[in-house]
């Protein structure tokens, strides 16, 4: 078989394709035969060397978590899944339920597992799911991370209603399915972009308000007037220091901010008296476990939400696929395909 590899010294020049054996899955275990892959901007950190919470394997990684695949062997004792049913990689393979630990965070796919970037591909079968049938492979390749991280922030750990405004920043691939989501629960939601047209594409998803945050830079106001004064009740920060500061100010009190990415660069940080002040809530996410993907693959199947795939290329051509996302060119997700 044919897999990626990234490797010392890091960047896109030491992203190359690579012939490996054949896996054979073990007690417990399932091979599957990738479909589809997806981008996140974790892939891009990892195959700069900038990401890792554990030691990478020999100064190399097999990239990405997220993949679509199908069932080709099963070892002894799998009962989950059965050969030819289609599974989606659970981006932590030993987060199944309950709250996050360190040794359940050590369980993520490309660092320090290797990941689904490999024609075929050997998992636990606790770290795959069936998923819904209605869905194209390209487009549940897009579930386990993206997807995944903006049902939790907003479904698991913040306590919203229907008719509450939710403020997501950006049209990458969170944010989209952050609006997506906000829509289908009845929330009224706000995005933000650089791009007029990528604003105008928000609001055939349903976007309700939206900000060129470069012609507005002081965001923040418009999510004032939008909400008479009283702020949001919850802001997907996907920015980090750069935008950190226009969400304390957008926040309403006691409102919650979901702190997910760290894409910008520059701003003043945090200021704890604003957030004492509004006595508002920040929370980090980082994914979330395989009862909490079911739960969402459940809803995506009773609203029939299509996850946006921007581009797609083919996997062999993963370099171009990381090109046009540092270039900010995508709206949704990118995808590779097998």
């Amino acid at each position: 078989m044919r897999a990626l590899r990234a490797a010392e010294p890091w960047g896109l020049d030491n992203l190359t394709l690579v012939e490996a054996p054949d896996p054979k899955p073990g007690p417990g275990e399932v091979l599957v035969r990738m479909r589809a892959v997806s981008l996140n901007y974790r892939d891009w950190m990892m195959i700069n060397g900038l990401y890792g919470r554990a030691p990478t394997t020999a100064g190399q990684v097999t990239p990405f978590s997220d993949g679509c695949g199908v069932v080709e062997a099963v070892g002894e004792g799998v009962t989950r899944v059965k050969v030819g049913d289609r599974v989606a990689t659970l981006f932590f393979q030993g987060w199944i339920s309950g709250p996050p630990t360190l040794e359940k965070a050590l369980t993520a796919l490309g660092s320090p597992i290797p990941g689904a970037g490999r024609e075929l591909a050997v998992f636990s079968q606790e770290g795959v799911s069936k998923v819904p049938d209605f869905l194209t492979d390209e487009e549940v390749s897009t579930l386990p991370c993206a997807a995944l991280t903006a049902w939790r922030a907003l479904f698991e750990d913040a306590d919203l209603q229907p008719g509450d405004t939710v403020v997501l920043q950006g049209t990458g691939g969170v944010s989209i399915f952050g609006l997506q989501f906000a829509k289908a629960a009845g929330l009224r939601a706000l995005i933000t972009s650089s791009s007029d047209e990528k604003l105008e594409r928000a609001k055939t998803l349903g976007a309700d308000h939206l900000v060129n945050y470069r012609q507005t830079p002081q965001w923040s106001k418009p999510v004032r007037e939008a909400t008479a004064g009283v702020g949001a009740d919850f802001i997907m920060e996907v920015g980090g220091q750069g935008t950190i500061e226009q969400s304390l100010k957008a926040v309403r009190i006691g409102g919650h901010i979901a702190i997910i990415g760290v894409v910008a660069q520059g701003g003043s940080g945090i200021n704890p008296a604003v957030l004492i002040g509004n006595a508002a809530r920040m929370q980090g996410v980082f994914v979330g476990s395989r009862d909490m993907f079911e739960a969402m693959c459940r809803a995506i199947e009773l609203h029939q939400i299509r996850p946006v795939v921007d581009k797609v290329f083919p996997w062999t051509e993963a370099r171009a696929a990381f090109e046009a996302m540092a270039g900010g060119e995508h709206f949704g997700k990118i995808v590779l395909t097998f």
